[in-house]
């Protein structure tokens, strides 16, 4: 799951910088430090759908620059079709990647009335199809419809300071007035990321998260 921008946990990801590296080699994990992000729904795209929604050697438009090193936020939207309905103005996110995968709410699942479970990003075998309706044409996955599975971006001075490593699933806990505990959150370790909490809107409206929401991590 990569995510939108905004202010509102309502609409996307807010940029927030990366939290400084500590000086020390005490793990402090008592500290509410992580940054958090908020996703709606949105599509990744292949080249290939790409070209059969807007047409041959469409090139996408990029709105803005992501959380997330190299991602980004671009000007185009497509309609979604499910048995039972339809979502329409689902945004793109780019770069292209080589399977077109669709990340959507928990709510969405009823409208479109098709079931799908939490996935990390990529892991799509064995993941419902959907219809996705361009400008120029239409495209039937037979696969790539998932709910994204919450994670925790980071580098890996970031996941040694804070005592955890690349696929680890830890728990994160909220601060405020309806602050609480979520599990099954999934540690993405690289040498490129930046730090972030990403979470859908829908469970950041569940915790009361605000563009100023930090969280810790609970092991």
């Amino acid at each position: 799951m990569e995510a939108l921008q905004s202010n509102q946990a309502s609409t996307a990801v807010k940029e927030v910088p990366q939290v400084a590296a500590s000086t020390t080699a005490e793990v402090n994990v008592d500290s509410f430090d992580i940054p958090v992000g908020f996703s709606n729904r949105h599509i990744h795209l292949s080249k290939d759908d790409l070209y059969s929604l807007f047409g041959d050697w469409y090139q996408l438009k990029k709105t803005k620059d992501l959380s997330q090193p190299g991602q980004y936020a671009c000007n185009e939207t497509v309609t979604i079709c499910g048995p039972k309905g339809a979502i329409e103005k689902v945004r793109i996110l780019g770069p292209l990647r080589e399977q077109t995968q669709v990340e959507i709410l928990e709510g969405d699942t009823f409208k479109l009335g098709m079931a799908t479970q939490p996935r990390m990003s990529g892991q799509l075998k064995g993941s419902p199809g959907i219809t996705i309706i361009g400008p120029k044409g239409s495209v039937q996955l037979t696969e790539g419809l998932i709910i994204a599975q919450r994670h925790i971006h980071m580098n890996l001075t970031d996941s040694e300071r804070l005592g955890v490593r690349d696929k680890q699933i830890v728990s994160i806990e909220f601060n405020g007035p309806r602050g609480g505990i979520l599990n099954n959150v999934a540690i993405r370790a690289n040498v490129t990321s930046s730090l972030e909490c990403h979470i859908d809107t829908e469970e950041a409206n569940a915790m009361g998260a605000k563009s100023s929401t930090k969280v810790k991590i609970i092991k």
